[in-house]
């Protein structure tokens, strides 16, 4: 057996948000170590893109995470196609930013719905495959499950919800054999981070953080640290080597996160009102034209 290949060889792996980022380059990843994969998300051409560059056996489905029924029809399809499910990764996303106050209302709840409803959507439309395969569940979170900020409401609610969520899970299936695992990542180098870069009072607010949390990362060790952790089937799994260190002290963050982001929020002062900041990425775009393409199928 080839040693860059291991435990994944001739496994299946599910990917969702895989069309760019963080989902596409964990699917290059697996299928060069063997894996059979299944691409989920909302841009065909750019899954197609990504199919086509994998190794071995994959195939991609396009869906909305959010959707029930969808998801419910590709996890029957994949388990068709493939003939087992033996891992899932929930790392489907999208942000906003900006002060609650002025926030738009439906960019915000799109986040909820995306990052973790989604996330839940997910889980149930895929548990029966993965407790059949004793198989292993990877839910995506985020150094704002950890680190909650100001500006950033939407994303840090979702990520601390799913990292819950997952959790919770963990111990409703761990005794049938499935383990579910929480993948942390910092500021990673992605079209999201890069599109809420390019608003310039969220970019100088990113800078201001202390060390090393004002840092963007390179995507690839991230993600190899996740191609790991899924290869150990881990309940923890850290994007970049610090953020395991941040469990020790999460129980203080939120008073020091209180006390600098007033100073900080002061400081901006008039900068913030009126700010309002949409979906951000090509990701979150393709969010957006898929809820306008499915409210217009309503209307019709």
């Amino acid at each position: 057996m080839n040693a860059a290949q291991g435990v994944l060889q001739d496994r299946v792996a599910v990917v969702t948000g895989a069309a760019r980022g963080v989902g596409a380059l964990l699917a290059r990843k697996l299928s060069a170590r063997g894996a059979k994969v299944a691409l989920v998300g909302l841009e065909p051409a750019e899954l197609k893109a990504v199919q086509a560059q994998l190794h071995g056996e994959a195939e991609h489905w396009h869906a909305d995470v959010t959707d029930s029924e969808a998801m419910a029809r590709v996890a029957a399809e994949v388990k068709e196609h493939f003939g087992r499910i033996d891992v899932v990764v929930a790392n489907a996303g999208v942000a906003t930013g900006g002060p609650l106050i002025d926030s738009d209302p439906e960019a915000w709840r799109r986040v909820i719905e995306v990052n973790l409803v989604g996330s839940a959507v997910t889980a149930r439309a895929f548990l029966p495959a993965l407790v059949e395969s004793r198989g292993y569940f990877l839910q995506i979170s985020s150094l704002a499950a950890l680190t909650p900020a100001p500006m950033m409401t939407a994303y840090c609610a979702s990520k601390s919800g799913v990292e819950a969520f997952a959790h919770a899970l963990r111990a409703e299936v761990g005794h049938k054999g499935v383990k579910v695992g929480v993948g942390y990542l910092s500021w990673t180098d992605t079209d999201m981070v890069r599109g809420a870069d390019r608003d310039e009072v969220m970019r100088e607010l990113r800078q201001r953080l202390p060390w090393p949390t004002n840092k963007t990362y390179p995507l690839g060790p991230a993600v190899d640290r996740l191609v790991a952790g899924i290869e150990r089937r881990s309940p923890h799994v850290y994007g970049q080597w610090w953020l395991r260190g941040m469990q020790a002290v999460r129980g203080t963050v939120p008073s020091v996160v209180g006390t600098v982001g007033i100073r900080e929020m002061r400081r901006f002062g008039s900068r913030l009102d009126g700010m309002r900041v949409g979906l951000v990425g090509a990701g979150g775009t393709a969010y957006e034209q898929a809820r306008e393409k499915r409210e217009a199928g309503k209307r019709g």
